[in-house]
């Protein structure tokens, strides 16, 4: 339903026609009047579009006119762009033109007079119809609401694992389950396999109470192979076979295994499985073909006496055909346990003493939620800093609450969630559909989505490109609406919960996942967002009917385009795409006319496995932040040209070189993170070259690779710092002595001439907040001087089995929030920092 977002977008349009870019540009182009016409009208409309949105559902003439709107803007949306495109071609040709590309320039369609005329034309007929939507505004009798109040706030984020004392009201379910695994199965001496079915309405805590279960010593020594399995909706046996055999192995890339026919993959699942104890939780289970089940569990018949299935599922049918004992089902949590989660979520910790009579309200609310932690969660969440009494009455007597079920509208709960975001922060949500249930999310591939798609407050190219996309994602977690978040440092990893996915579902009306097979309506010609999840007839996909695209995207691990015929069609007719996702496909080359994509701001190529060339007219899209180019292991060269990409903040690179082009990687002005992968020919990297806006740099696994000078007076501005599978690099040369480097992130992994840390991270006393070491297999200790680091939060000493020592000053570090280590420490004993459950628990482990 994008009829909910526009508010946003009028914002955004009446901001880039005030920006000193538009009025310069314009002016020049003597188009400024036109453009100061669009923009007084485009303010007479956004002044209703807030209370237009909130009145839409009883009203279908409303609805229609707010359709209409939405076509006006995203033409607007487009023609704007093209200014942004040219301004960014005068910029190119003045800098790095020659005479005979100027005079080229000139008399291309690009040269003042030819864009003046084409412009005049596209912003005379988006005036027109901006002022036929202008008028009609009237006879709906809309309130003026010319400022969107409803704030984002960021509330901190949380790690991955689940412990106990996250979850309230589920211990005795946690062990009546774990009595259930333990005991023999009454049906032939416990030699048949075991299926025990959790089952409950969504929103429940099925999945979390299936991961404490899971998670518990008492399993780990019961079973010595546990595997975790988010099954797909469709169900289908291959695809399942293949995430039992992934479940537990890091080894294993889904695409190769994809390549297996079922019977070899049956034949590994066998492999895998015969004469171990294991246990196996295939989570969300929604199949009712009672013939797909036998067979995949017929294949799981093989493990040693004892092993069982832990079943999740809102599905009772589901349940009785799968189970082999009675369902165990999951009710909902008690009035005072409710009250326990809500305050949790909705209170700093010892806030809540301050509030009683909000807590009385609060009371009130959790009755509504009728014992559903989610919902219990989500409004928590809402409520969260909030400490007026009417805001709490607000949520407490909403009209939303006419039923906790879930059928076509949204879940209350996150319905009420929802409509207290901003407008920009909705249509973020709503984008999850582009994605299939249960997907693992990436924070970095969500927020260049977003970026890319301009929904991301960042116009000013020396900001970074994710600015404010960790708020986002922050609130939406504060919300309920992300769970298994894990912190990396450099980004966060998390899913969300099957109902969030609904409801995202439910308001991504402007998108569409294609399965097939496919048939068009007359409602996706305006569809803008296209999903493939499968690859199978994609060559027959009508994308001349979707020439408005501007997003495709392959979201499937190990599935890409596999089609030259849809390669040529899309490239030839969606003019206006921002985002376009290749990874995982088969392509060879590209064809030269994708440089004809000039709206294009998100590019990936990842893991094209063929890929053995690249047009120099792919540096002719000026408007690209992200290009992903890892792991494309045939890629010959870098294509010519680089430096003219002057939009560019993100670059991934695999290439055959054995020099990389550094004085054009030099001159991208934007660049703002820089990734070096499987450059497996490269020796040596940035010798004597700047990158003065450069913020995150990351090598990873250049095996050839002896050396990496890290100076400021190059790196500037250089913040996280990822080194990673790289054999004979020497990070503690004395080219690196004397960096003062403001470092706050730091990730070493698998650097196996890593003894200690090098002495250059000093410099970073002031700055450093978070550093990993992991499986550096020659480490032997940490030196004293990183205890005096003044703004250490994470500290992470990871595999490495050589540390032999952790220094007793280690616990003067005064900010440490987090500390993971492991090895055959020796001195230990001398750790004294108040830590959280889990890592007192490793201690002693190591004790």
């Amino acid at each position: 339903m994008a009829e909910l977002f526009l508010f946003s977008i009028a914002e955004s349009l009446i901001a880039k026609l005030s920006s000193w870019t538009y009025e310069e540009t314009s002016q020049v182009l003597r188009l400024y009047h036109h453009l100061r016409e669009v923009s007084q009208t485009l303010s007479l409309v956004k002044a209703v579009l807030l209370d237009a949105e909130e009145k839409q559902q009883e009203n279908y003439e409303m609805r229609e006119w707010l359709r209409q709107i939405k076509h006006v803007f995203s033409d607007a949306e487009n023609m704007l762009d093209e200014f942004e495109c040219e301004t960014l071609r005068k910029e190119v040709v003045q800098a790095h033109g020659s005479t005979t590309i100027k005079v080229a320039h000139f008399f291309s369609s690009s040269n003042p007079l030819v864009f003046h005329y084409r412009m005049a034309q596209q912003i005379q007929k988006i005036k027109k119809r901006l002022d036929k939507v202008a008028a009609d505004r009237h006879k709906f009798g809309l309130e003026t609401i010319d400022v969107d109040r409803r704030s984002v706030h960021r509330r901190d984020m949380t790690y991955s694992y689940v412990i106990d004392s996250d979850v309230i009201g589920r211990n005795q379910d946690k062990e009546n389950i774990i009595q259930l695994l333990v005991q023999q199965n009454p049906k032939n001496n416990d030699k048949s396999l075991s299926i025990i079915p959790i089952v409950g309405m969504g929103g429940l805590g099925k999945t979390t109470l299936a991961k404490i279960v899971f998670n518990d010593r008492r399993i780990n020594e019961l079973f010595p192979l546990k595997m975790w399995v988010c099954v797909s909706i469709d169900f289908e046996i291959k695809q399942e076979i293949i995430k039992i055999i992934n479940s537990n192995n890091a080894s294993a890339h889904q695409q190769n295994l994809d390549k297996l026919d079922v019977e070899q993959l049956q034949s590994q699942l066998r492999n895998k499985l015969v004469s171990q104890k294991f246990l196996l939780v295939l989570d969300d289970v929604w199949n009712e073909d009672l013939v797909k089940w036998v067979e995949l569990r017929n294949l799981m018949q093989v493990g040693a006496a004892g092993s069982k299935i832990l079943v999740t599922t809102r599905n009772h049918a589901t349940a009785s055909m799968m189970g082999t004992v009675p369902s165990y089902i999951l009710e909902g949590l008690s009035e005072e346990d409710s009250l326990s989660l809500f305050v949790k979520w909705a209170f700093k910790e010892g806030v809540e003493k301050r509030y009683p009579y909000l807590i009385d309200i609060g009371r009130e609310i959790v009755k509504k939620c009728k014992g559903v932690p989610l919902a219990v969660r989500t409004l928590g969440g809402l409520l969260y800093l909030k400490d007026k009494k009417e805001e709490w009455e607000f949520v407490r007597d909403n009209k939303n609450w006419s039923s906790i079920k879930v059928g076509n509208a949204m879940f209350p709960p996150l319905k009420l969630s929802f409509d207290q975001m901003p407008s920009n922060l909705r249509k973020c949500f709503a984008l999850f559909n582009l994605y299939p249930c249960g997907y693992a999310f990436e924070s970095f591939d969500v927020t260049s989505l977003w970026g890319a798609l301009g929904l991301l407050p960042s116009p000013n190219r020396n900001q970074i490109l994710k600015h404010d996309a960790n708020q986002y994602i922050s609130e939406l977690f504060s919300r309920s609406f992300l769970q298994d978040v894990v912190d990396y440092g450099i980004g966060f990893a998390f899913k969300i919960h099957d109902l969030v996915h609904d409801n995202a579902r439910y308001l991504g009306k402007d998108s569409i996942i294609v399965r097939y097979p496919f048939v068009f309506t007359p409602e996706h010609r305006y569809v803008q967002h296209l999903s493939f999840p499968e690859n199978v007839g994609i060559e027959n996909f009508p994308i001349q009917k979707f020439v408005g695209a501007r997003t495709i995207l392959f979201p499937t691990p190990g599935v890409g385009a596999n089609s030259e015929a849809f390669l040529l069609k899309f490239v030839s007719r969606c003019n206006y795409l921002r985002f376009l996702d290749l990874s995982d496909s088969m392509y060879k080359v590209l064809p030269p006319y994708i440089g004809k994509l000039k709206h294009l701001r998100y590019l990936s190529l990842e893991n094209n496995k063929s890929l053995k060339r690249l047009p120099d007219s792919l540096c002719n899209l000026l408007k690209l932040e992200v290009l992903i180019l890892s792991r494309c292991t045939e890629l010959v060269a870098l294509p010519k040209g680089l430096r003219k990409m002057i939009s560019l903040q993100h670059l991934e690179i695999t290439t055959k070189q054995r020099v990389l082009p550094e004085d054009e990687i030099a001159n991208l002005s934007s660049l703002q993170t820089l990734r070096i992968e499987f450059c497996n020919n490269v020796e040596s990297l940035f010798g004597g070259i700047k990158l003065l806006t450069l913020k995150v740099l990351c090598i990873t696994s250049c095996q050839s690779l002896k050396s990496l000078p890290l100076d400021i007076e190059y790196f500037p501005k250089l913040e996280t710092l990822l080194v990673d599978n790289c054999d004979v690099l020497e990070l503690s040369n004395e080219h690196n002595q004397n960096s003062n480097l403001r470092l706050k992130i730091v990730n070493f992994i698998s650097l196996p001439q890593l003894l200690t840390l090098p002495h250059w991270i000093q410099g970073s006393t002031d700055t450093l907040q978070y550093l990993l070491i992991s499986s550096c297999n020659n480490l032997v200790g940490l030196p004293q001087w990183l205890s005096a680091m003044t703004c250490l939060k994470t500290l992470r000493v990871i595999s490495c089995p050589n540390m032999l020592s952790l220094h007793e000053d280690i616990h003067h570090l005064p900010t440490l929030e987090r500390l993971e280590i492991d090895g055959n420490l020796e001195s230990w004993q001398h750790l004294t920092i108040d830590e959280p459950e889990q890592v007192e628990e490793r201690i002693e482990e190591l004790e």
